[in-house]
């Protein structure tokens, strides 16, 4: 069995980080290079920077905001963001990051998966799906584009799909529970975690040390991905750590 892991993710806005709830009304959350610097001595498995930043001319900043964040960053380094070509994931390599997170693309452009695949490994590719809970269809459902657009494709049926190429990973966000940090929706991500063998990075609704536990022990996910518990909560990677380790958690030995 896999070890378990802390992600802590940042959501990039105009070269600043920033938190919202379930995909709308974001704040400032602070600079990017700080917070790079503070998750690398606070004992994360790994960090991931997601690009919310939809205008195309933000795309030099953002580079230039992951060239200097990886220069201070000591983990495993994932990053993510209007990523539609072998190009842009070129880009994203070149400026840092260890792996690329792809979301929107697997819609639109499957093969690109297999691209990537093909020239940087798959263990380098972070394959992101967001969802929402359709209640007349009772089902839950694919957007992208950032939540934006819903592709009435069901969940179950997009997850069986990235199965099929060659991913390291599969990031599943619930956009109901995004930033709500009323726990995470630990039904779907057992049911999840149980049909597949790619490792799942469940993320959405983090807001105590239990919820994770909970995550954990519920469900065969990998990892757990945060980010208002850190942002809003008085916490860090450290203590979450040191608490699941104590619950006999068998969590990944980082040093």
């Amino acid at each position: 069995m896999l070890k378990k892991r802390i992600v802590p993710v940042l959501l990039l806005k105009n070269g600043r980080m920033v938190k919202g709830k379930k995909f709308n009304n974001y704040v400032d959350t602070g600079d990017p290079i700080t917070a790079v610097k503070i998750y690398s001595s606070q004992d994360a498995d790994e960090l991931m920077f997601l690009d919310i930043d939809t205008d195309s001319r933000s795309k030099k900043n953002f580079l230039n905001t992951i060239i200097n964040s990886a220069k201070e960053c000591n983990i495993p380094f994932s990053v993510g963001g209007g990523v539609k070509n072998l190009e842009d994931a070129k880009d994203i390599f070149l400026s840092g990051a260890d792996k690329i997170v792809i979301n929107s693309s697997i819609v639109n452009n499957p093969k690109l998966l297999d691209e990537i695949s093909y020239h940087y490994g798959s263990q380098a590719i972070i394959a992101s799906v967001d969802y929402k809970y359709n209640i007349s269809k009772d089902d839950n459902e694919v957007w992208i584009d950032c939540g934006k657009k819903n592709t009435e494709i069901s969940l179950n049926d997009h997850i069986k799909k990235i199965e099929k190429y060659r991913v390291g990973e599969i990031l599943v966000n619930s956009i109901d529970r995004d930033g709500m940090m009323g726990g995470y929706d630990i039904e779907n991500y057992r049911n999840i975690s149980k049909k597949i063998d790619i490792p799942i990075i469940a993320c959405g609704g983090a807001g105590n040390f239990n919820h994770i536990l909970d995550l954990f022990n519920s469900s065969e996910v990998s990892a757990a991905a945060c980010s208002s518990i850190f942002h809003f909560g008085d916490y860090n990677p450290i203590q979450i750590r040191t608490y699941l380790k104590n619950r006999n958690v068998g969590m990944r030995q980082i040093k």
